[in-house]
């Protein structure tokens, strides 16, 4: 392999090399473009999908995908061929495309804390996205999120920086196979990208792109973990983080990019960007950053300037601002991980295996695993006087806002980038919250009555609301404190138990909130986070079997502090610590447990000097 690099280097001309460092984006590049600059790799953006159509089906995924390889395996003129890679957000799943297996995020599979699981929802997802004709997955986050304001906690698994550790590893394997096998970046698999190098889960205030201001020992103990398991399980890409630490951005950052994670920790994949994020050191622009290449970055993500960065970056090596043998290195460890993906000796994408297949997104064995994943992720705060679980012959209520709503349950990163936009003849494979309550009810002779507002003609049996977040992702989800605030849902919650009726809350969020006053007012409470498209896993929970009995028991475990207040940080270490519920909380049938009623007092003005962005349902 090594030959046959130093072959192609000795080949290739310098357009051709910066050719390869470079990441456009779909929307911004034609595949007759990525040709003639000889592109390494292309992307679809959060916002991006072929035609621009983000809820397309999965056809012109794989057309894309063949047109993009065809345009860059050409050697006619004498180019030098080298084939594209395509990457993708599949962050919970192959999010992007209609129809796709929607897993929960990452923190409900922290609350799960179940490495094998991970490890089959990895390969599952490498699946899915092989059946589009892509070959790289920008996952996993290892981010250990430490200020749960910040608006990307919900892709932390936990704010423990041995299970982040743990489950990043499992998913990595998942992903690409377990190295040292046959599986190790098979047909079946994709490469996979740990991510954002490092430290995006500690910035001051929790601000998305900020800055990590802890020590290097902290730096070293707690947001490292990940990236060393990702690298003992051959991780094939690390994404460099936006943020910055101690004021200097990482994307340039030389001292962690390379003496860190190459020297010491013996990384030898490549090194690509975040969206422009070399543009953010300062020097530089979107479309010229020689700095960030000697601090290590092998490959630019530059979605749409990438044209001016392609002319600048050869004028920059003809300056000797980048050194030809920096270059080289870059090119050569991008090289190596397409050699060992089998780029080279593959056919066009919708010729390889899975490609086409479609049944592979509809497949049941990925959807029980999405269900039994989000069954294990619940954590049940909350249950007086054994409200839960529901006889199966109950008259159900099902209440709130998101209760037939399958794109909440999702949340961002959900085939458009904040995840709006979304309704449920989106996820055809899918189920919501009240669909999987309908059909367990049924099944035991009981029934389900949906009503949004919470009104009812019948008084029930029981009710089930439905609430929380809705869907963001980066930066827009960034909030000033933790107090959840929509006024809409407590109403629902307090105006039932005062006609009588007993509340089951299923609250829906990326990360846990200051909720007191809608715990007070529940009989039980279930963080649910962001499950996925099986709303049939809560009812495997909540309802028993006919016979009164129940199949499944609460298991999920919150692998983040649920906070007492609405402001501060409640994470363990972190001053003040005194969580309402601590790491590990969680109720089960088993063993019961009460709460009682809580203080209401969301405590003082928010901190940190935030601009007041927040989510509100």
């Amino acid at each position: 392999m090594e030959a046959r690099i130093e072959a192609l280097l000795a080949r290739m001309t310098l357009e051709e090399k910066v050719g390869q460092i470079i990441q456009a984006d779909i929307d911004a590049v034609t595949p007759e473009q990525a040709r003639a600059y000889h592109l390494g790799a292309i992307l679809n953006g959060g916002n991006s999908a072929p035609g621009r159509d983000v809820r397309a089906g999965p056809e012109p995924w794989l057309t894309l995908a063949d047109e993009f390889w065809a345009a860059s395996t050409d050697p006619s003129g004498g180019r030098t061929a080298v084939p594209i890679m395509w990457g993708t957000d599949a962050v919970h799943g192959h999010n992007n495309v209609v129809g796709a297996t929607i897993f929960p995020h990452n923190i409900g599979l922290g609350a799960a804390n179940n490495p094998d699981l991970v490890r089959s929802i990895g390969a599952a997802t490498a699946r899915e996205i092989r059946t589009t004709g892509l070959d790289w997955a920008f996952a996993p986050t290892v981010a250990v999120a430490r200020d749960v304001r910040w608006g990307r906690t919900y892709e932390s698994y936990s704010e423990e920086p041995t299970m982040v550790a743990g489950l990043g590893a499992a998913l990595v394997e998942g992903l690409q196979g377990r190295v040292g096998t046959a599986q190790f970046l098979g047909p079946d698999r994709v490469l996979a990208t740990a991510k954002h190098f490092v430290g995006d889960g500690g910035t001051a205030g929790g601000e998305d792109r900020g800055d990590t201001r802890v020590s290097e020992e902290e730096l070293r103990a707690i947001h490292a973990p990940g990236y060393a398991t990702a690298v003992s399980r051959a991780v094939q890409v690390v994404m460099a983080s936006f943020s910055s630490y101690h004021g200097r951005k990482m994307h340039g950052y030389r001292e962690l990019l390379t003496d860190v994670l190459v020297d010491r920790m013996g990384f030898d994949g490549f090194v690509i960007g975040d969206w422009n994020g070399h543009g953010l050191i300062p020097g530089c622009t979107s479309s010229t950053c020689p700095t960030a290449v000697n601090a290590g970055l092998d490959m630019f993500m530059a979605p749409t300037g990438w044209i001016a960065l392609h002319t600048n970056t050869v004028a920059d090596v003809r300056a000797g601002r980048i050194s030809r043998a920096r270059l080289d290195e870059a090119v050569a460890r991008i090289l190596r991980v397409k050699m060992r993906l089998g780029l080279f000796e593959a056919s066009r994408p919708s010729q390889r295996r899975l490609a086409g297949d479609w049944r592979v997104l509809s497949d049941p064995a990925h959807k029980a695993l999405a269900r039994r994943a989000a069954r294990e992720s619940l954590v049940l705060l909350k249950n007086e006087g054994r409200t839960l679980p529901i006889a199966a012959g109950s008259t159900v209520l099902v209440a709130g806002a998101f209760a037939d709503d399958i794109g909440a349950q999702c949340g961002g990163w959900t085939l458009s980038w904040q995840g709006t936009g979304n309704t449920n003849a989106h996820f055809p494979h899918g189920q919501s919250v009240y669909g999987g309550l309908q059909a367990a009810l049924t099944a035991g002779g009981g029934r389900a009555v949906l009503s949004p507002d919470g009104t009812y003609d019948r008084k029930p049996d029981l009710a089930v609301v439905v609430f929380g977040e809705r869907p963001y992702a980066e930066y827009q989800g960034d909030r000033a404190d933790l107090d959840y605030r929509p006024e809409t849902p407590l109403a629902i919650l307090k105006r039932l138990r005062a006609a009588g009726v007993k509340t089951v809350s299923v609250f829906l969020s990326g990360r846990p909130l200051w909720v007191n006053p809608e715990l007070n007012a529940s009989d039980a409470f279930v963080a649910a986070w962001l499950p996925g498209d099986q709303g049939a896993a809560i009812a495997d929970v909540l309802v028993t079997k006919p016979d009164g009995t129940v199949d499944h028991d609460f298991s999920g475990r919150l692998s983040f502090s649920w906070p007492a207040s609405a402001v501060g940080v409640a994470n363990r270490g972190a001053v003040p610590a005194a969580p309402q519920f601590p790491v590990g909380y969680g109720l089960d049938y088993a063993r019961g447990g009460t709460v009682g009623r809580l203080s209401e007092d969301a405590g003082r003005s928010p901190v940190g000097g935030r601009d007041g962005r927040r989510i509100l349902v």
